[in-house]
């Protein structure tokens, strides 16, 4: 695996997390109630599967995987401690996913991908974006649509941070860009990145703060 399963498993085992915020990303639940929420889910890099419960406890038939163990222990936890029992969670590598066709397979395709602060920590591994990409591919229904949530590059702060032209770069043939464009990412300051907070991001009374990113949605051909 590109990026080491014990570095996330780390990050949830110390509570050090800072993605890791107890609720959804604001951005998310605006797209569901936008309705651009349809069909099969699945939510790419899950973590601690905010997003799975709540798309699920919405009505939304959903996926959500992840390569860290930790992770997806917390998300199960988490949605056993909201009642949402139907919340699913598999062990994948999106990454292994593009390089391999007969684990996309296993997981089938879906009429709806979201990417919640995932694509962007491939920012310096051209090789993993590009295997990234093309699991997207594989498992994006024809007619379906991904949203990718990514930090951006147009200010300081934590996280890896990306510009819109890598997110346009990186979906090539098969797809169609449909909308980019500015948004929030919602962080905690935990000991990880709390030196990496700009004196411009007001950290609210809760030790979470609202970062700029971008918002793209993208059409599978």
């Amino acid at each position: 695996m590109t990026h080491a399963v014990d570095r996330w498993n780390a990050a949830y085992d110390n509570d050090t997390a800072p993605w890791v915020i107890g609720e959804p990303q604001p951005e998310i639940l605006a797209l569901e109630r936008d309705g651009w929420i349809r069909g099969r889910v699945l939510d790419a890099g899950c973590g601690a599967g905010e997003h799975t419960i709540a798309l699920t406890a919405l009505g939304h038939d959903v996926f959500g995987v992840d390569l860290s163990p930790s992770a997806l222990a917390h998300a199960r936890r988490n949605a056993a401690g909201k009642g949402i029992s139907a919340a699913r969670f598999e062990l994948a590598d999106m990454v292994a996913i593009g390089d391999d066709p007969d684990l996309a397979a296993e997981l089938g395709v879906f009429d709806t991908i979201v990417d919640s602060a995932l694509f962007h920590i491939f920012r310096e591994d051209d090789q993993a974006r590009a295997s990234y990409e093309r699991a997207l591919r594989r498992l994006c229904a024809p007619g379906g649509r991904v949203h990718v949530l990514a930090l951006s590059d147009v200010e300081e702060g934590f996280g890896p941070r990306v510009s819109d032209q890598l997110i346009r770069e990186s979906f090539g043939a098969g797809w169609e860009l449909e909308e980019l464009r500015p948004a929030r990412y919602r962080g905690r300051v935990t000991e990880t990145v709390a030196e990496r907070i700009p004196p411009e991001l007001k950290v609210a009374a809760d030790g979470t703060v609202d970062a700029q990113a971008w918002l793209a949605r993208f059409l599978r051909r």
